[in-house]
């Protein structure tokens, strides 16, 4: 089971629409309409990681706990680089709070964020909810892009 925060226009979705086969289950979330998915385990739901009814939004779709997380959320660059990084971290801040409140015990978490001056406290909270962390900058991210990604593994769930 794959929730995709930030699922606008759809490729994450797709990605793990086929990694979860026909047995598994993906719920896509973004602030626009996502174009639907022709497939009846992919559920598409219109959310703000900002609010906190869209936890509760997401918990009504989930039969239970998440497997993965996924959130390529990002913010309407300014070109302010400062304002644009907060921007981003909060919103990485953001879906991590969803992650904690979806996922399962051992469940795994992707997440966005652009390299700045807020990264590394970004990811001492991460290193707080999850056995394995680590930075990941993908083949398809340009060379000077500050765009990476933060791979959260093990979820430990408090009680």
């Amino acid at each position: 089971m794959v929730v995709d925060l930030g699922a606008a226009p759809g490729g994450w979705t797709q990605a793990a629409r086929k990694l979860v086969g026909d047995s598994g289950f993906v719920l896509a979330v973004d602030l626009k309409l996502i174009k639907p998915v022709d497939a009846p385990n992919v559920r598409t739901i219109i959310g703000d990681v900002a609010e906190p009814q869209t936890i509760q939004n997401i918990l009504e779709f989930l039969p239970r706990s998440a497997d993965v997380v996924v959130s390529d959320v990002s913010p309407n660059v300014s070109g302010v680089w400062e304002l644009d990084h907060a921007r981003q971290i909060d919103l990485a801040s953001q879906s991590l709070r969803i992650a904690t409140s979806i996922l399962r015990s051992g469940g795994n978490f992707f997440v966005k964020a652009f390299q700045g001056g807020t990264l590394n406290m970004f990811v001492d909270e991460v290193k707080q909810h999850f056995s394995f962390v680590k930075l990941v900058k993908p083949k398809a991210s340009r060379a000077k892009s500050a765009e990476l990604y933060v791979l959260g593994r093990n979820f430990r769930k408090k009680p």
